[in-house]
């Protein structure tokens, strides 16, 4: 029998070498830490359309709300690496500049008019787009803007112009939107929503300010959390001492650079490397010498390592139930008060930061989910049962990716249902109950000030 080996041809109906692959395909994974696409991925460079699972249904389910969890898009670092170049990137919004979007231009000159918003305490003060020839610390960059209008068009073409989730006259009660204070995140959540929204009224724009990074509001008092953070961050540090490699590596950037090794490491020079990486621009050279893609290799499989051994260790999990139960608590009531009638509040956006959506997927149970790269979105769809109206059910997708099953209080029910996604009940008891069961605790402020067992 003679084989002959053909070319698969995907779903889509497109050879797959036919195009630039810069999202991860499940089939064409490589089957080791590959550090270099990882890092493709986590830059996330707006290229091809992407395909994305949301809005998919039984055609007599009814989609009755919509609340989006994002990351900012793509920043400029927030660290320096001492005694070199800061890396060479104009934040400038130039529509004719590569990536770029038909509506950028528009947004422009919308975003330059929005007087009328309300915008929560220091965010008014904030610039609705980044302006600067040469970035500032943090600030997002053109590719994150572009990124942010791309996540907005995709949302409008499933939720607006398909299922009608908001009317053409919609008011500001249907919107709950929230972000905290920095002016990446709010410029993203501006980017999404004007591609998003039927007509991006600015009188309508209620913009909440969110003063912590784990969306915590009221209730952020949790002496066990910070427990738990502090045996993660020992965790980390000692895997870290353990790896002779990554020793050896800053210890060669050092020298490069001329200063101390424990500086060089305190500067977190992976944020740096990851956007000269990303904006495809040379690591930085002295007179000692260049930093290179072995150095930026080593550091960015250590940083995929300690990933996969967080997930391990169960340490990252504690902190995560503890941190995300108020944003996920907020969630629930909002999703009830829908189920029951409620006509407010339909579509919720959270913007957000890495350290937002890292806890929430660990605390889900998403132990398969990738680090949150530029510009990534987990949304929670609530879903209505028009054969039986008083039934309703949720699905969770994470950048496009239908990721309802993978969560720890749904993972069994596909098998026992023929319907693709999970009942709000499960949701419930997972955030008012189960959440806390490991802590041997029934409510959250038991939870977080008992002692650890």
């Amino acid at each position: 029998v003679h084989l002959i080996p053909v070319n698969p041809v995907r779903e889509d109906g497109l050879n797959p070498k036919s195009r630039k692959r810069i999202m991860p395909d499940l089939l064409t994974e490589p089957p080791a830490i590959d550090p270099v696409y990882e890092a493709h991925v986590y830059c996330n460079i707006p290229s091809i359309a992407e395909r994305s699972m949301e809005g998919h249904a039984p055609h007599y389910f009814k989609l009755v709300s919509v609340q989006v969890l994002i990351r900012h898009g793509d920043r400029y670092p927030l660290y320096a690496i001492p005694k070199t170049k800061r890396p060479d990137i104009d934040c400038m919004l130039v529509p004719s500049r590569k990536p770029s979007h038909p509506q950028l231009e528009a947004f422009m000159k919308h975003m330059s008019k929005g007087s009328a918003a309300q915008m929560d305490g220091s965010l008014s003060s904030l610039p609705h787009f980044p302006s600067h020839s040469l970035c500032e610390m943090g600030e997002l960059t053109q590719t994150g803007v572009v990124q942010h209008l791309r996540n907005g068009q995709l949302l409008r073409e499933i939720y607006i112009n398909k299922h009608k989730l908001l009317p053409g006259d919609w008011t500001a009660k249907q919107l709950y939107l929230e972000t905290t204070g920095k002016s990446r995140t709010l410029q993203s959540a501006l980017a999404l929503l004007y591609t998003f929204l039927p007509d991006f009224d600015w009188k309508k724009i209620n913009m909440r300010h969110q003063w912590s990074t784990i969306f915590c509001s009221g209730s952020c008092d949790c002496p066990m959390r910070n427990h738990y953070l502090e045996e993660e961050q020992r965790r980390q540090y000692s895997l870290r001492v353990k790896n002779s490699d990554l020793e050896r590596i800053y210890v060669d950037m050092a020298k490069i650079v001329g200063i101390p090794t424990r500086q060089l490491r305190a500067s977190n020079p992976i944020d740096s490397l990851l956007c000269y990486f990303c904006h495809n621009v040379s690591f930085p050279c002295t007179k000692a010498g260049c930093i290179g893609m072995e150095h930026f290799k080593v550091i960015k499989r250590h940083q995929l390592e300690d990933e996969r051994e967080r997930q391990e260790k169960k340490l990252y999990f504690l902190y995560a139930l503890l941190a995300t139960h108020p944003l996920l608590n907020q969630t629930v009531n909002r999703l009830q008060r829908i189920a029951e009638g409620k006509k407010e509040e339909v579509f919720v956006l959270y913007s957000a930061h890495d350290v937002t959506l890292s806890p929430v997927l660990s605390a889900l149970g998403i132990t398969e989910a990738r680090f949150p790269r530029f510009a990534a979105r987990l949304v929670f769809e609530l879903w209505q049962d028009g054969k039986r109206p008083k039934e309703h059910f949720i699905r969770i997708l994470y950048n496009g990716a239908d990721v309802t099953f993978q969560t720890s209080f749904c993972k069994d029910h596909y098998k026992r249902s023929s319907k693709p996604m999970c009942p709000l009940e499960k949701f419930v008891n997972f955030v008012k109950r189960d959440m806390f069961l490991i802590f041997n605790s029934t409510s959250y402020y038991d939870a977080c000030h008992r002692k650890a067992l």
